[in-house]
């Protein structure tokens, strides 16, 4: 009896009734949750934010009334985007009772996107961009000039400041919306210019005949974007000077509401550089509409290699890697109601989408291939290489990858590993030179930090063999510390750090070492990138010191007198030149203290952007690279030598 008295007691201590639920009201579930909306509060968050009202403006552009759209980043931090569409609707809504320009960012699932004879087509998926922004910007301005008229609405944490009012006339039109983050939602409110100017220049690719700009008041960067050739042109600069193995192509099609443009070349490298988008969003998890090319494309080699019996019975049928290999394209469809996996848009859904893709691109191939018969002998010499090569990196990997460094064995001597289980919390410093190491290793926190000290540069991975790269120590230590293993074979499962943190010189060679390094891990590891495990370590590159005063100094441009010194002092400065010139203790202070330290998360972007230099400084083509050196060597100011 005892014991049932005691758990009556705690069942009536502890009720459960409907005054326990909570209802949200207007926005409050935004910032309750705000995950749930924009995926994620770091800085991959904070520039979603910025996408929200951006694609708001697109969908203005690929309805045909918007010919101009800018984004400015404002020296406060704030940013505003511009557009010279029809302007946000300010007249009184029916079912609210409020302005539409109210609704629009005060109600969740609410916009012109839900009516298909306003927007046939939209980057918006549950209509709830505006409204977001709103709700996690600390202020946010909207200025609307419509019907003659300029109207501007003012909000605070989602929350009118007052009704829609009416400021002047204008003979424009368009919409303005200025919102300043909210510090306390976001983990950071310091916009990325270059993350900005990317997904400009992309924008204007994906609408030919619109003008993107982009300024960035902190520090006086502007620049312009328009390409007429769309995705032909974004081909034709991805591929840039690389080795072309076939022709480029380039199909369009519309089939009801929906329009599909494909451009495609291969190339002479063993990279896959297939870019997807739906609605001028990119889908960085692929999805429907990449699954019906690719799927095309296997189906229409294998069956014309049949055919033409030119395929070799040790391969019989081709993979999906073998038809990969070396390809760049760019894939867009344009849908009434696209489905996606969450609300950044990861990935499409929509499965009709994979089987008109699919036809569409089967009836190109056949009918190129058919009129063209040369043309379908210069790529399938290029995929029946890849497959070659893959057999042969089969075999490889058999007899030197799984059994030297796949297989669970003995860690690199050289790496000083940390002593907490598991990868929650640890970090792997990548570092240059022996030296360097030695201090690494004695400056870390050994609970959580490993130091893996490489010796010079890594081996060039723009023309060597899969046989080569793994016969090669440095390359080998580097990914037997890692775990994931590589291409294919690549497990994030096995990852043992949370962090791969680069650190080198803050010099040119130091440069050239983080290029290699991060190509390498885009080429043969780059679910590492996309899953933001990489990042750059920003050690000091001055420090300024005056008696007992001493201060750390990361950009090149900044002088003595901005950190409290007066012009007048006589302050001592002192340049590193590489990681090496500073002790253990001054490494830890300034570079690896998680409290103290600058690093930077490398995005799939910027592996790119490495990748490209990399193919223009290491490769083939002397041209490029003389051009490259002749263009950028008067930039050039202080060279370390």
């Amino acid at each position: 009896m005892t014991s049932l008295d005691n758990n009556e007691n705690i069942t009536n201590e502890k009720q459960y009734d409907a005054s326990h639920i909570r209802v949200l009201e207007g926005l409050e579930p935004v910032r309750q949750r705000p995950g749930m909306y924009i995926g994620t509060t770091d800085i991959k968050g904070l520039h979603h934010m910025i996408q929200e009202i951006v694609d708001n403006s697109v969908d203005e552009a690929l309805a045909g009334y918007c010919t101009h759209i800018s984004t400015i980043i404002n020296e406060d931090g704030s940013v505003t985007v511009h557009d010279n569409g029809r302007g946000i609707p300010v007249d009184k809504h029916e079912k609210t009772g409020k302005s539409a320009l109210e609704t629009v960012y005060t109600v969740l699932h609410a916009g012109g996107k839900f009516d298909k004879s306003v927007y046939k087509v939209s980057g918006g998926l549950h209509g709830v961009g505006a409204s977001v922004v709103n709700a996690l910007s600390s202020r946010l301005e909207v200025t609307v000039q419509k019907n003659g008229k300029i109207y501007r609405m003012r909000f605070e944490k989602g929350i009118p400041q007052g009704p829609i009012e009416e400021i002047g006339e204008t003979e424009n039109s368009g919409t303005s919306v200025t919102f300043m983050p909210d510090a306390t939602i976001f983990d950071t409110i310091e916009f990325v210019g270059s993350t900005e100017v990317l997904r400009m220049k992309q924008a204007a690719y994906l609408t030919p005949g619109v003008t993107f700009t982009i300024v960035d008041k902190r520090n006086n960067i502007q620049q312009r974007f328009y390409y007429e050739g769309g995705i032909k042109t974004q081909l034709k600069n991805l591929i840039g000077e690389q080795t072309q193995l076939s022709s480029p192509h380039y199909f369009k099609a519309e089939w009801k509401d929906v329009l599909a443009e494909i451009s495609f070349q291969f190339v002479a490298t063993s990279n896959d550089h297939t870019l997807s988008f739906v609605n001028n969003i990119p889908t960085h998890d692929g999805g429907s509409h990449l699954l019906g090319f690719k799927s095309a494309l296997l189906k229409v080699i294998n069956e014309v290699g049949k055919e033409k019996e030119k395929i070799d019975k040790k391969i019989w049928e081709f993979q999906y890697s073998d038809v990969t290999d070396g390809l760049y394209g760019v894939i867009t469809v344009k849908i009434p109601e696209p489905q996606f996996e969450g609300q950044t848009k990861g990935r499409l859904g929509n499965a009709y989408v994979r089987n008109e893709i699919e036809k569409l691109t089967y009836e190109y191939l056949r009918n190129v291939f058919d009129e063209q018969p040369e043309e379908f002998d210069k790529i399938f010499e290029k995929i029946n290489l890849a497959a070659r090569a893959r057999l042969a990196a089969k075999f490889a990997k058999e007899t030197v990858l799984r059994k030297n460094v796949l297989s669970g064995g003995v860690l690199p001597g050289k790496l000083a590993d940390c002593s907490k289980r598991g990868n929650k919390g640890t970090e792997l410093y990548i570092v240059e030179g022996d030296s360097a190491g030695g201090s690494a290793k004695q400056g870390r926190d050994s609970k959580f930090q490993a130091i893996l000290p490489l010796r010079g540069k890594i081996l060039n991975t723009e023309q060597a063999s899969i046989q080569k790269i793994m016969a090669n120590q440095e390359v080998k230590s580097l990914i037997t510390a890692i775990g994931t293993g590589i291409k294919e074979n690549y497990d994030a499962e096995h990852l043992r750090y949370e962090k791969i943190i680069i650190m080198t010189d803050a010099d040119v060679d130091g440069a050239h070492i983080r290029t290699l390094l991060l190509t390498f891990l885009f080429r043969y590891m780059r679910g590492l990138i996309e899953d933001g495990h990489v990042f750059a370590a920003c050690p000091p590159i001055y420090k300024f010191s005056k008696g007992s005063k001493e201060v750390y100094v990361y950009d090149e441009n900044h002088t003595p007198s901005m950190y409290g010194f007066w012009p007048d002092e006589k302050v001592d400065i002192q340049r590193y030149k590489g990681l090496g010139e500073m002790n253990a203790e001054q490494l830890r202070e300034t570079t690896m203290n998680p409290e103290k330290r600058y690093t930077k998360k490398i995005t799939v972007e910027d592996a790119e952007e490495a990748d490209r230099l990399f193919r223009i400084l290491m490769g083939e083509d002397v041209q490029s690279r003389k051009h490259f050196i002749l263009t950028h060597a008067k930039n050039v100011k202080d060279l370390d030598i």
